[in-house]
């Protein structure tokens, strides 16, 4: 496999537990970054809400903190995984940090590149709890990342259920999809990992995903936490015939890595058994951008 088209990405199932100090909770992080330093991960996905353990620091309540007190650890949040990312010269999907626009409230997914930068995509599609409870609002626009290895995307958990997001960043010429998540019980689960499957046949991408597992006693709204990493291929010849790279344990505290041939992807566009992003009908139902 030529190096340029290769990429190893790692994906965290991340187990969250009630932290009593940043330090603590920087420790884990921490621990599964050097892991998939080990394995020799150029990516690794962190999930959706990986902060959230924060809001149990100093609580008395047994309900956690507000979840308007989360951005006030941005700065923090954002120096560990840069000098994480520079210390070992990868690309950290850092999994969403919930941050401040003005009033508003952004579950925000953020990107640390190697030289310690990083970018920043907002989850488009807020679901009910999120909005109801915690007011976080959607984002305003999604964007692509060029990388060294190819050009890649980041759509948070629900927004993997929108056929249309998926479509318009495959247009933009990402090749793989980073989706962190986290979901509270199966039916959630099977949601965003179905749909991440049928996004990866209909553009022919890899998927990269994994979600939080253990619980958070003193955080409300975060107290059940179903998910399992994967990573997930078109359903064609080149690649495993359920579509499935590897996978983790369901709830296990562990990191799942692979080898993604960006190759494998052109030859099954090119001439696969089905070629379902040469075939789309854009005169019927064009490409958003």
């Amino acid at each position: 496999m030529d190096d340029r088209l290769r990429m190893r990405v790692s994906s965290v199932q991340f187990a969250l537990r009630d932290a009593d100090s940043f330090e603590e909770w920087a420790e884990q992080v921490v621990h599964y970054a050097r892991n998939a330093s080990e394995y020799g991960a150029k990516f690794v996905l962190f999930p959706e809400f990986i902060t959230t353990p924060l809001l149990a620091i100093g609580d008395t309540s047994g309900k956690g903190r507000p979840i308007a007190e989360l951005p006030a650890y941005t700065d923090r949040y954002v120096e560990l995984f840069s000098g994480l990312a520079r210390e070992y010269g990868m690309y950290l999907i850092a999994g969403t940090h919930v941050t401040s626009l003005g009033d508003k409230l952004r579950n925000t997914a953020f990107l640390f590149l190697p030289d310690g930068r990083y970018r920043t995509q907002d989850k488009i599609h807020i679901t009910p709890s999120e909005r109801d409870e915690w007011k976080v609002t959607g984002g305003d626009g999604v964007a692509v990342f060029d990388t060294e290895y190819g050009r890649i995307a980041v759509l948070t958990c629900y927004d993997i259920e929108f056929p249309e997001i998926v479509r318009m960043v495959r247009a933009k010429g990402a090749d793989v999809i980073f989706c962190p998540s986290c979901t509270d019980d199966r039916h959630g689960f099977y949601r965003v990992r179905y749909c991440c499957h049928a996004r990866a046949v209909e553009n022919q991408v890899y998927i990269v995903t994994t979600g939080t597992v253990g619980s958070l006693r003193k955080v409300d709204f975060m107290r059940a936490n179903y998910g399992q990493a994967a990573v997930i291929a078109p359903n064609d010849i080149p690649f495993p015939p359920r579509g499935i790279l590897c996978e983790g344990e369901i709830g296990e505290d562990m990191l799942i890595t692979a080898d993604l041939d960006l190759s494998l992807l052109e030859d099954v566009r090119r001439a696969g058994s089905v070629t379902t992003w040469r075939d789309r009908r854009t005169d019927l139902y064009p490409d958003w951008n």
